[in-house]
């Protein structure tokens, strides 16, 4: 067995890999051991990811919609209680307990207050350009191997085929510094859809792959109603762009193969 990354042997590797991280609630979307080797595994985990949770929007979301790391936490959440103290924030919903920190030179303001309110961002700037692009090239390749991960000798294609190196590379290595990401909102953060069985759940995240009339290939990923698009062929995305247009502004993930009743044939979290 082969990372799909590196290419190196991978069959004394130990780790599993999540193709959305666990702390932005993918418990079942896993590669098996070895699909990525535990080098690329680990920097990614350092490198890729945690640049892309430790961004303001991603540390918001994780906060508001209890989205633990491995070890059960929360990032802290800086507010303001009014009349302009500010404050940190801390959750841990296994306890279902919350504290707030003030600075010692403001704790008698917010005693003598009796209409001070707590105020909490809902929102923050996305990730940089480069962090996202980096972190959809790795899912976007991860998902595809999660398509033939039963055929090993599909596995294998995979990682020989070059058409997937630039943008293997560049989740791997970075070198494409202008490598774009289609991104807007297509639904609300807490948008929940209804089931087969009339229960209603939460859409955590969902994704599939377009390929368009021109045979462009482009990996979509929703998560919390954000929506990504990048191009696994090179750093253009005209091509989505053009597509929306052709189709109404629809996402891929609600239209054509995906225009049904739930469940869809889209990967979904």
């Amino acid at each position: 067995m082969r990372c799909i990354f590196c290419k190196s042997d991978s069959a004394s590797s130990r780790s599993v890999e999540h193709i959305i991280p666990e702390s932005l609630g993918n418990k079942s979307h896993v590669l098996p051991k070895g699909v990525v080797c535990d080098a690329c595994n680990n920097y990614f985990a350092r490198e890729v990811e945690r640049p892309f949770l430790d961004s303001p929007s991603m540390r918001v979301l994780r906060f508001h919609q209890a989205l633990e790391s491995k070890k059960g936490r929360l990032p802290p959440l800086s507010g303001i209680i009014s009349p302009g103290v500010p404050a940190i924030v801390t959750r841990i919903p296994k306890y279902d307990f919350t504290s707030v920190a003030v600075p010692q030179d403001a704790f008698d303001q917010i005693t003598q207050s009796p209409t001070g309110s707590l105020v909490l961002p809902i929102d923050g700037p996305l990730p940089t350009s480069r962090t996202i692009s980096r972190f959809m090239a790795k899912v976007a390749v991860e998902s595809m191997a999660a398509r033939v991960v039963q055929y090993p000798e599909s596995l294998e294609y995979l990682c020989d085929e070059t058409q997937l190196d630039d943008i293997r590379d560049h989740a791997r290595r970075g070198k494409i510094a202008g490598w774009p990401v289609h991104m807007r909102r297509i639904y609300a953060t807490n948008a929940r859809t209804s089931r087969e069985n009339g229960e209603f759940e939460q859409v955590v995240h969902e994704s599939d792959f377009l390929v368009t009339t021109s045979s462009e290939w482009y990996f979509v990923l929703v998560l919390f109603g954000q929506e990504f698009a990048i191009n696994l062929g090179g750093p253009d995305i005209d091509g989505y762009r053009r597509w929306l247009k052709d189709n109404n502004d629809e996402s891929p993930l609600y239209s054509g193969k995906n225009n049904g009743v739930y469940p869809q044939p889209r990967q979904r979290g």
